[in-house]
């Protein structure tokens, strides 16, 4: 299940055969086993009422779970291009060559956290996380070794940068690894498949019903991929693009 709602597509294209065999399955199977008479119609409604906006409001909150994620996401990404800019200029204040030293890895970690953003991979992934964790180790020690030399409130300003720069890296991965609960997915495929059950069972003698036997699973189908799209960082089409780091690696001199 964690696999599948990394990928939309993939959610997609299985909601849509599991949600169309329910409603198959209420209209063919159900509706043979327990016929609906009219005197039963009324109580049906209700139900099938109450299902679907269940199914409405699951879909709606979680719909709103995604899109906060996925704002959080933006906001860090531009947090960290943030301080990573006011680092790269505070770092002057050391005086060469360390100077040099630590804007040269500064360059090469902005780079480092663009690909993180633009990668699919997983193996490039584990690559570029422990890279991150050596280059900032690196840059740790460049301003932890100017602070003994010289403990004063310029050099301490220096390494509260430096510090905001690897906190904000931080909080970067654990937004991109907060997502919607696996059981809020597991709780609304089956209301799903049980609203589109209760709309093949109701369909019988209705054209407009019969209607909704392809209308409703596609609609659900496309309503959760969707959101499974804005929630996964890695496997949607709608991603958090790195703008912000981008501009600043443009700002930043070659050498």
């Amino acid at each position: 299940m964690t696999q599948l709602v990394h990928h939309p597509a993939y959610l997609f294209v299985t909601l849509l055969v599991l949600l169309s065999v329910a409603a198959a399955l209420g209209a063919i199977g159900l509706l043979r086993a327990v016929p609906l008479s009219d005197d039963a119609r009324d109580n049906y409604n209700v139900v099938q009422g109450a299902t679907l906006t269940l199914l409405a409001l699951l879909i709606g909150f979680t719909l709103s779970m995604a899109v906060s994620r996925y704002d959080q996401r933006k906001n860090y990404e531009e947090e960290e291009a943030n301080a990573i800019g006011t680092q790269y200029l505070r770092v002057e204040l050391l005086g060469e060559p360390r100077t040099a030293k630590v804007k040269a890895l500064l360059r090469d970690y902005v780079q480092l956290r663009i690909e993180y953003y633009k990668t699919r991979d997983a193996h490039e992934l584990e690559i570029i996380n422990a890279k991150t964790a050596e280059l900032q180790g690196q840059l740790w020690a460049s301003v932890r070794e100017a602070a003994i030399a010289q403990p004063t409130p310029i050099a301490a300003l220096v390494v509260a940068g430096m510090n905001d720069v690897i906190n904000t890296q931080g909080y970067t991965q654990a937004a991109w690894l907060n997502r919607i609960p696996v059981s809020a997915w597991v709780l609304m495929m089956a209301i799903a498949f049980f609203s589109n059950l209760m709309q093949g069972y109701g369909a019988h003698g209705a054209t407009g019903r019969r209607v909704l036997l392809f209308v409703l699973p596609i609609t659900v189908s496309l309503s959760l991929s969707l959101i499974a799209d804005i929630d996964s960082p890695r496997g949607g089409l709608i991603r958090v693009i790195p703008q912000n780091l981008i501009s600043l690696q443009q700002s930043l001199p070659a050498s």
